[in-house]
């Protein structure tokens, strides 16, 4: 990897901060994991690479076989770009030590929209970056297909340390669709990632995350964004595999005059996983908007769901809407909700509920003919929807079949 010169003064700050905790959740050992791992080859052609990983990353909705409906693909493995391209013209995608290289503006980005001293994970990040992608819509530009984005484990025990900057320039529409996910055969590892948003005047981004972790995987994202005037935010997460603990909180900050941010989360905590999740949104700008859905089920682990909307603006609007099913006599769904209003004519509204799927809609069901797992299942498979808008047709599908592919698997 070439040597990429980034501000001093962020060095500092995170080695003052390498041994903050995290302000919520567990904290990590993350010496126990390993620094260095073995380079992976650069793929002119991304169907190159091996089988059984591209198995992997289908089931995050990443094609490598096929990508003549992608506008661009990013793929790292461990520490090693091995792929990244654009094909559409309006829309950039380079590995982040080669974009620090190609604009010296980029710096101006660089922990922006994250504190590079929020704990020690985004420290870690700063101190001994493992690269990381930077996808930009140029000014106007209405990109058709989506950006597609992997981050890989392979190395077992690795500790992935990844930063992603996402610009959106005035005017233009960006769809995003990354996954992470592990080689089969990996058993443990870490990954930290950082992600930086920055909207722009009436620019959109989508940005759609599927998770397919393994058991003894431990997850660090930290993000944030920040939306200029007319601008859209629109966030969809999946994790309905196996992980041993994720922990994430993204903050969008509405700066922008009626900017819009929308927050939609799908998760499945099995046995021996601990979710600690939520979004944030700060309404500061008059007349922006902010919602907040959250789909959670339990089936043994334990699911700590946040959600946080702050109206600091006159004419804001703010809805947080929080459900959950326990699926086990050991599952844990803890939703903590939370409005704040700052000035007069901020409009937040927030609805949360945990319980048990009722039996009589098991038992109307199974009246029907069906089996009581299959009842059981459909009435999962209908709690788990959530209407989307704004979704290209195209992102839409890679959704509902990762969804699929994960409700299969879990009935």
């Amino acid at each position: 990897m070439s040597k990429v010169v980034r501000s001093s003064k962020s060095r500092e700050l995170a080695e003052k901060a390498l041994e903050k905790k995290p302000a919520l959740g567990e904290d990590i050992d993350i010496a126990k994991y390993a620094s260095t791992a073995a380079e992976h080859v650069y793929q002119e052609k991304p169907s190159e690479l091996p089988t059984e990983d591209k198995a992997q990353l289908m089931k995050v909705g990443i094609t490598l076989d096929d990508a003549s409906q992608r506008s661009g693909t990013f793929v790292q493995m461990d520490r090693s770009v091995v792929h990244s391209s654009a094909s559409e013209e309006g829309v950039e995608v380079l590995a982040i030590t080669r974009a620090l290289e190609k604009y010296d503006w980029l710096q101006d980005y660089w922990w922006h929209a994250v504190s590079v001293d929020q704990d020690k994970f985004t420290a870690h990040a700063e101190i001994d970056l493992q690269n990381g992608y930077f996808i930009r819509a140029l000014p106007g530009a209405k990109v058709v297909y989506p950006v597609q984005a992997c981050l890989y484990l392979a190395h077992k025990n690795f500790a992935q340390k990844v930063h992603n900057i996402i610009i959106a320039e005035e005017g233009s529409e960006l769809h995003i669709i990354t996954g992470c996910a592990t080689h089969p055969m990996n058993a443990s590892g870490l990954h930290i990632g950082i992600s930086e948003f920055y909207i722009k005047r009436g620019a959109k981004v989508t940005f759609t995350m599927i998770h397919n972790w393994a058991p003894e995987i431990e997850v660090r994202p930290r993000s944030g964004a920040i939306l200029e005037e007319d601008a859209v935010f629109l966030s969809n997460y999946v994790c309905m595999k196996p992980v041993r603990s994720l922990q994430m909180y993204p903050v969008a900050r509405c700066i922008g005059e009626r900017a819009i941010v929308r927050f939609n989360t799908i998760l499945v905590a099995l046995p021996g996983c601990t979710l600690d999740t939520g979004s944030r949104v700060l309404l500061n700008a008059k007349g922006s908007r902010a919602e907040i859905v959250a789909r959670t089920i339990t089936t043994g682990g334990t699911i700590i769901s946040r959600g946080h909307i702050a109206g600091s603006a006159p004419e804001v609007k703010g809805h947080l809407e929080c459900r959950g099913l326990i699926l086990s006599e050991r599952g844990i769904i803890h939703a903590i909700p939370e409005l704040r209003g700052e000035v007069a004519g901020v409009d937040l509204s927030h609805e949360a509920a945990v319980g048990k799927i009722a039996e009589e809609e098991v038992e109307y069901l199974m009246s029907r003919g069906l089996s009581r797992d299959a009842a059981t299942a459909m009435i999962v498979r209908g709690f788990l929807h959530v209407d989307i808008e704004g979704l290209p047709p195209e992102l839409a599908e890679e959704l509902r079949r990762a969804v699929e592919i994960s409700e299969k698997e879990l009935f």
